[in-house]
């Protein structure tokens, strides 16, 4: 405008309408596995067979809701391309299984992988241990299995136990054991052990640990699910899963978060009435301490353990519905142990995902789905880490993600609505949906690279 001209020498100019915001990043976790559609929870039998890894999982293939359980199943090569393979168990309706084929583990006995899961007939209560094997062993994709119509494990005689789930097979001494979750009648959680040298044969052996409630020093709760007894750099590491009584009860449980806890494992007289091993904790701290990661599933291997996690949603029913999916695996993880401390990070595989490079230093803007972040200390494997802050930015603001706490090498994985956060083998795991016209915001006190994650090959 001249510096002369008034307003009124001006034309009018007509107002261009406000631009549409940029439609939302893809919220569905692609990298991640999970089927295209349906509910997803827990990671069940977890093994390797013949050079492939295979992953099953609890599954709804009808609906996005948690109900009408069977198990999933996936196989691997690399640990980060899945294969979907026919689903492994459904409920039968007039099975031991009829409300339900829910949590369980896999072993593999001469050459031949079994699995395990909890059967519900009817109520929780009435839960028992059923085996499935494969129809071919010598299938890599193990593709179909048959579920034997016997419950090998019913609820113990034991007046003192109200329900009993989530098997899981440990070696000891020489034998082979099984860990159950349970909860007594006073709402206090226990882990059940059973003598399995025969599959078929399971010898209840009393209980390897019981906790105090939601007072418990080690894993405050009224069950802990899913527990899993492993060897981690020559510690003994008890998994559980904490669950919590809801206001009206089982039907509004509070799930999470998972204690690691390190102990000592005591043998006891094999055979007799109650004499199985007993674990003496030591610490605890969380596996993950984020607010969407629970029910993990361990595989051991000859040089490491391998974890792999839930992860929930944070949608509304409308919005779960309308997706058509619910749930996702996390990235497997490797544990480790120091100071009497367990730690986790991404399973070496991962580093497959590495893609171009999209960006780097104090301040960078990522408009992709799926990419890293690794600070310039942990890319160069020379230092400590650095403070680190991941957003969403968009026309209404910045909405904080996750922000680093402590000292260490940081990475953070995202894909999609996922994001799991490292800090020197400290895990965090939660979820975000990016709105329209939102993309992701990273800012660090030094340094960072960004980069894409994408399938190899």
């Amino acid at each position: 405008m001249s510096p002369h001209a008034s307003d009124d020498d001006v034309a009018p100019r007509p107002t261009a309408p406000a631009a549409a915001p940029a439609p939302a990043l893809d919220p569905y976790p692609h990298l991640h596995l999970r089927p295209s559609s349906g509910w997803v929870n827990d990671p069940n039998g977890f093994l390797r067979h013949h050079g492939r890894w295979h992953l099953f999982y609890q599954l709804n293939p009808h609906s996005p809701r948690h109900a009408d359980i069977h198990w999933g199943h996936a196989s691997s090569t690399d640990l980060v391309r899945w294969e979907h393979e026919p689903v492994a168990l459904a409920p039968r309706p007039d099975g031991p299984d009829a409300n339900g084929c829910w949590s369980g583990t896999a072993v593999v006995v001469d050459d031949v992988p079994v699995l395990a899961y909890t059967a519900v007939r009817t109520r929780p209560e009435s839960a028992g241990v059923v085996l499935a094997t494969p129809d071919d062993p010598a299938d890599p994709h193990l593709a179909a299995w048959t579920a034997e119509d016997d419950v090998v494990c019913p609820m113990p005689a034991d007046a003192g136990l109200f329900e009993i789930r989530d098997p899981f097979f440990v070696t000891l001494g020489g034998h082979r054991w099984a860990l159950q979750a349970g909860r007594t009648v006073e709402d206090t959680p226990v882990v059940r052990v059973f003598l399995v040298d025969d599959l078929h044969d399971w010898q209840d052996a009393g209980t390897l640990l019981a906790g105090t409630g939601t007072d418990d020093p080690w894993a405050p709760g009224h069950m802990w699910e899913c527990p899993q007894l492993v060897r981690v750099d020559g510690a003994w590491v008890l998994v559980v899963s904490r669950w919590r009584l809801g206001p009206s009860g089982a039907s509004d449980a509070v799930l999470g978060p998972v204690a690691a806890i390190v102990g000592d494992v005591h043998l006891g007289a094999v055979g007799t009435p109650g004499g199985g091993p007993r674990f003496r904790p030591r610490t605890s701290v969380l596996l993950d301490d984020g607010p969407d990661f629970y029910a993990p599933q361990a595989l051991v291997e000859p040089d490491r353990v391998v974890l792999v996690g839930w992860t929930w949603e944070h949608r509304d029913a409308a919005e779960v519905d309308a997706a058509g999916w619910a749930g996702a695996l996390t990235f497997p993880r490797e544990l480790g142990v120091r100071d009497g401390h367990v730690l986790s990070w991404p399973a070496r595989e991962v580093e497959a995902l590495r893609g171009e490079r999209l960006g780097a230093g104090t301040d960078v803007r990522v408009a992709a789905a799926a990419f890293e972040v690794l600070d310039e200390e942990l890319a160069s494997a020379t230092g400590t880490g650095t403070e680190l802050v991941l957003a969403l930015d968009g026309p209404q603001g910045a909405r904080v993600v996750w922000r680093s706490a402590g000292t260490g090498p940081v990475r953070v994985l995202v894909d999609g609505s996922v994001v799991e956060a490292f800090v020197d083998g400290r895990a965090h795991t939660v979820r975000a949906y990016p709105r329209p016209g939102e993309t992701w915001h990273v800012r660090a006190a030094a340094p960072v690279v960004v980069h894409a994650l994408r399938l190899p090959g």
